[in-house]
């Protein structure tokens, strides 16, 4: 440990601390809290895990700190966490828990399958906390219908198609997690309508402030840590709404500027690519050549 959170490598590591006896599988393993409640004693600790971490919480009590607003949906959320993330496991001195189910699995279960290499496809693993995923109640029966099948495989001998009858469920968890990911975005459009005429406020504040000059051309990580939200959610967010990513609508804007300074005013192109953000003028040329199909000088000449 250190002075800011536990590491922890293992799941055995995991299960030493939790206090919950027999690991079944060294690299995956799965808590109902109805069956093994869990009880413990403890100040609030952040922890550094080397697995995948799947939590389904039914009301809002518990052990895993996110935020929550007014959702649509409330019968109960889906928590997805990559390996190597911090999260604080517990809100007072003791933990009590006994609904719900944490599903942990490490890297290597998946590595020799074709999952590992669509991993990272499923970008709600780097959402934040308080983007977890709402379900409504025929969600739920599908994802506990799927890990139901994950915890026979682990409650049977294992035998030589054990870990691909696993790892084919744990792929179909993420398929539907990612479907109903994106009803989500869609069934909140208000909340959503919201968050897009922020990031466009932002968008357009950026460079009337002329932050460009001194920072560059904005990133999607700006706008997300201004918005108080992951790159990948928010990006997926203002995708699904508008149809173009944040580093689309950053271009467009960009574009817009320049076109009007080319028009409207007699600089150079090399101080309206230096007044853009751009480094060089030979970046802004290929930029604008490669979005509009001449370079800024034919652009100006031809208009």
């Amino acid at each position: 440990m250190t002075s800011d959170f536990y590491k922890i490598e293992t799941l055995s590591e995991m299960f030493k601390f939790l206090n919950i006896p027999n690991l079944k599988h060294p690299l995956i393993t799965l808590i109902d809290y109805s069956k093994t409640p869990l009880k413990l004693k403890l100040p609030k600790h952040k922890f550094l895990c080397n697995f995948y971490q799947i939590s389904f919480k039914s009301d809002q009590n518990g052990f895993v700190k996110y935020g929550r607003e007014t959702y649509d949906y409330q019968e109960g959320t889906l928590i997805y966490v990559a390996p190597n993330q911090v999260v604080e496991y517990g809100n007072s001195e003791k933990i009590e828990l006994n609904s719900g189910w944490t599903l942990f699995f490490h890297a290597d279960l998946i590595r020799s399958f074709s999952l590992d290499k669509k991993m990272k496809e499923y970008n709600f693993f780097n959402y934040q906390s308080n983007e977890a995923l709402h379900i409504s109640e025929k969600e739920k029966e599908i994802i506990e219908s799927i890990i139901y099948k994950i915890q026979i495989e682990l409650d049977s001998n294992l035998d030589d198609f054990s870990e691909e009858v696993i790892v084919s469920n744990l792929e179909l968890l993420f398929n539907y997690s990612k479907r109903f990911y994106n009803r989500q975005f869609i069934t909140r459009k208000r909340f959503n309508s919201d968050i897009i005429t922020l990031f466009s406020d932002e968008l357009d504040s950026y460079f009337e402030k002329n932050i460009q000059k001194e920072s560059g051309i904005p990133t999607t990580q700006y706008f997300a840590k201004k918005l108080n939200y992951s790159p990948n959610y928010l990006n997926e967010l203002i995708k699904k709404q508008t149809g173009k990513s944040i580093s689309e609508h950053i271009n467009y804007k960009i574009l817009e500027l320049a076109k009007s300074s080319l028009l409207n005013s007699s600089k150079t192109v090399s101080e309206i690519a230096f007044e853009l953000g751009f480094s060089y003028s030979q970046y802004f040329s290929r930029f604008f050549k490669k979005n509009i199909g001449k370079t800024p000088n034919e652009y100006r000449k031809s208009s």
